[in-house]
């Protein structure tokens, strides 16, 4: 039962942090109270919108990382919990402190870079698991996987807690795929840059 606990702590603190954003909380009742249809079709929109823009605008990193959460899921889930949970940290730190006197130096860096990774590292792996899942019927395209992440996870709105729970699993499969991209993009993982050994060589 653990991976569930650790699904709505990493959703908890994602939704939490965005909360806090609109209002320290009182952003999250305001979203509770919403019909659940009206909670499916804005985060139906939503997540469709944040994944055109991050595709669109990081083509390369975008892809790559949507192929490797696909790739290596466990391992892209296992090294984005953690790194989840500290960026969840420090931006839930900042919305704190904003208000204190060293609010405008310290906390606003610190929303900043949580609203900045949180939604981009989300819509990968929404992305990522609508992919997978269209691939089971056919369609492999990166089109129909954001059509199919985003129609996830417009219906998980329709209950909280599958929202917690399911946005907590695309928050924590993206920013650990998107982290790899990163922290790889030098080394040997792409096959195209691998070192051919001397006997292969013409």
């Amino acid at each position: 039962m653990w991976p569930v606990d650790f699904y709505v702590i990493a959703g908890g603190l994602l939704l939490d942090s965005v909360a806090a954003l609109a209002g320290h909380g009182e952003g999250l009742e305001l979203y509770r109270s919403l019909e659940p249809i009206v909670r499916a079709g804005i985060q139906f929109v939503g997540t469709a919108l944040v994944a055109m823009i991050v595709l669109g605008l990081l083509q390369q990193y975008g892809t790559t990382a949507v192929a490797k959460s696909r790739g290596s899921p466990i391992i892209s889930f296992c090294i984005g919990v953690p790194i989840l949970l500290i960026v969840g940290g420090v931006t839930s730190t900042g919305i704190i402190i904003v208000d204190s006197s060293i609010g405008a130096f310290f906390g606003i860096p610190m929303v900043v870079i949580g609203a900045a990774i949180l939604p981009v590292a989300t819509a990968v792996g929404f992305v990522a698991i609508g992919r997978t899942v269209a691939s089971r019927f056919g369609s492999d395209r990166l089109s129909t996987g954001l059509f199919v992440g985003a129609l996830l996870s417009g219906v998980s709105g329709l209950a909280f807690p599958a929202t917690v729970g399911v946005v907590g699993v695309a928050a924590a499969l993206g920013t650990g795929a998107t982290v790899r991209v990163l922290f790889g993009a030098s080394g040997t993982g792409n096959p195209n840059e691998r070192t051919v050994p001397p006997a292969n060589k013409i």
